[in-house]
């Protein structure tokens, strides 16, 4: 049906009442998922291989540190680019989900993946062009610990709107 110009769009009632499950097709939430998974693991590897063997413990740097830093920093940029889909598509209408009862408590962990993802990428940019020396340690295992407590959060946020699914199509 044509409303002004513009066609309507139909929704699938059985997930109409999910707020990201109308908004994300399965390759935006793979390509999420995977960008993510990426930006873990090298994040990960290059702290194993850093603080076991590598510049971390006073030697000289493990020669896959290098690439595993730039292997996590192009998943990085890439994260950035799915992060703008997710605030442009998922948050305004999560936002408003939100303000019924049933999905209050999304707001929160959705708020915190906000910030968490802020301070992910400003630390990470700090680190990459303008951190000194001595801020360095302290500000790359802050960046480690947002990035956990990221991951922590989405699974939080995940888990909370999967059980308000099953407890509303059951």
């Amino acid at each position: 049906m044509r409303v002004h110009g513009c066609t309507e769009r139909r929704v699938n009632r059985s997930t109409a009442h999910h707020p990201s499950a109308r908004h994300f097709s399965p390759w935006h939430l793979l390509c999420i998922d995977a960008t993510g998974a990426v930006v873990l693991v090298t994040g990960l590897a290059w702290l194993g291989l850093h603080y076991t063997g590598g510049a971390g413990t006073g030697e000289l740097p493990h020669p896959l540190e290098a690439w595993v830093l730039r292997l996590h920093g192009l998943a990085a940029y890439a994260s950035l680019f799915l992060l703008g889909i997710v605030a442009a598509v998922h948050v305004p209408h999560g936002w408003r989900a939100s303000n019924r009862h049933r999905w209050a408590h999304q707001r929160r962990t959705g708020l915190a993946l906000c910030i968490l993802a802020t301070a992910l990428s400003l630390s990470g940019y700090l680190l990459y062009y303008f951190a000194p020396e001595w801020l360095r340690p302290s500000l790359g295992w802050s960046h480690a610990v947002a990035g956990v407590a990221m991951v922590m959060c989405i699974v939080m946020h995940r888990r909370r709107s999967d059980r308000l699914r099953t407890s509303r199509s059951g």
